[in-house]
């Protein structure tokens, strides 16, 4: 197993940097080609056929990327850092640590922290930690204050503050009216509307999915509706305004379906699914396996099935881990009072490799899922490379196999069913900025 080696933000200027040899994988310029790039400060300064040196910095850093992918730096855009309030489970320092071991050069932090990110000062505090991190990040405030759903936070300030998005993740907005101005309002201030598409009066004593398997595990159990029906109406608001909208953790065969026929209509939405969902049924709670519990919760294979057709067609616009870090305060307990939420940073990538070896997308799809439409859909710098572009990349090697165990974990938290899983594909090198962040080579 390769050794991890990490390199906070804000060190000296690194060295200029050139990445030989390898796949170069960059479906804005319509590049898959093997190539040398050259990193010169912040930048990408050039790109040319493998096997020439003439012309290099004398003092460039030489990396030898034969046989691996050279993407733009992937954007994890829903992912949860737990700081301020909860840094017993994560911070951000940690957080953006294991997104750099895997892969990932920005993430967009959720606001559920405590207390929650509806103001400048939770907002900027993020921002200050975030200078000495390991990844950038974007924070998403929240839709309403104290994510109570009733009334709306300050997006102005949110906005002026550095937050890219509004969210009420972790709670649905079940108010129509209120979700109606959220859209109104986050879309004047140039804010999407991330949706936690939950109907509460339908899950509120679910812990599992709804079918013949919670029924013999004797568990509560979500319906599938309970996350449909809200979309519907998300769906249905965000057409009706003609105002933007952006689905997280889509878990069923029918919100797909949703989604798919409203693109089809005009509507301005987006959406996002988790690894969890594309890979695990809900077989893998198992005997009441608590780090399989989620919100949604794992679905039926049929369902799994439908995921993956919505990430092939371009239904499903991203891939996002919703990363969740629960210490074993919260997990080693009873299946019904233990806490929803898995890590998801640091298998991210080869859990989206299984799609491509799968034959389910192509290489260039994968980058559009990780990278290049999660920059778009936030309306952030990044996705895509070029010359005098900024220098955030992500090597990835896919043959490279790994065991994934607890020793390995980078994420202050241990709550993954992966742990066990022997892995293929991993992040090699994460590139922020010019600056080496995480290096596995």
């Amino acid at each position: 197993m390769a050794e991890l080696h990490f390199h906070p933000l804000g060190e000296a200027a690194g060295r200029p940097l050139i990445l030989r040899n390898g796949r170069v994988i960059d479906p804005a310029g319509k590049i898959d080609a093997v190539l040398d790039v050259l990193v010169v400060g912040e930048e990408i300064a050039g790109f040319r056929p493998p096997g020439k040196s003439d012309g290099l910095p004398p003092d460039a850093q030489d990396v030898d990327c034969d046989g691996k992918w050279v993407l733009p730096g992937l954007i994890d855009m829903h992912v949860h850092l737990r700081e301020p309030g909860e840094e017993y489970k994560e911070t951000v320092q940690s957080g953006t640590r294991a997104a750099a071991a895997g892969g990932f050069t920005a993430v967009a932090c959720m606001p559920n922290t405590r207390p929650v990110n509806d103001n400048q000062a939770v907002t900027s505090l993020i921002l200050a930690k975030a200078r000495t991190g390991y990844a950038r990040v974007y924070p998403v405030g929240a839709i309403s204050k104290e994510s109570k759903g009733e009334v709306l936070a300050e997006y102005g300030e949110l906005k002026g503050a550095g937050a890219v998005a509004v969210s009420d993740d972790g709670r649905p907005v079940a108010n129509s009216q209120l979700m109606r101005r959220a859209l109104e309002y986050a879309a004047n201030h140039g804010l999407l509307v991330i949706s936690h598409a939950e109907e509460p009066a339908l899950s509120q004593s679910g812990v599992m999915n709804e079918g013949a398997l919670a029924t013999r595990l004797g568990l509560a159990g979500i319906p599938r509706i309970a996350e449909e029906i809200m979309i519907y109406r998300d769906l249905a608001l965000a057409g009706y305004l003609a105002r933007p909208i952006h689905i997280a953790h889509v878990s069923t065969r029918e919100a797909v379906d949703l989604i798919r026929r409203a693109k089809a209509r005009g509507c301005r939405v987006t959406a996002e699914t988790a690894p969890h969902y594309f890979t695990l049924s809900e077989e893998a709670v198992g005997q009441y396996d608590t780090r399989a519990k989620m919100n949604p919760p794992l679905r039926s294979r049929a369902d799994v099935e439908a995921i993956r057709e919505g990430l092939r067609d371009g239904t499903l616009d991203a891939i996002a881990t919703d990363h969740a870090p629960h210490s074993i305060l919260e997990k080693d307990v009873e299946f019904d009072a233990a806490a929803n939420g898995i890590i998801g940073l640091e298998t991210a990538v080869p859990l989206a490799l299984a799609l491509v070896r799968e034959g389910v997308i192509e290489p260039a799809r994968l980058v559009e899922l990780l990278a290049l439409n999660p920059a778009r859909i936030l309306g952030v710098e990044g996705g895509k490379l070029g010359v005098g572009a900024r220098a955030d990349l992500t090597v990835i090697d896919p043959e490279r196999r790994f065991a994934y165990d607890s020793s390995r974990v980078v994420s202050k938290s241990k709550n993954s069913p992966f742990l066990g899983w022997e892995l293929q594909g991993q992040p090699v090198l994460t590139v922020v900025g010019g600056q080496i962040t995480c290096a596995a080579l």
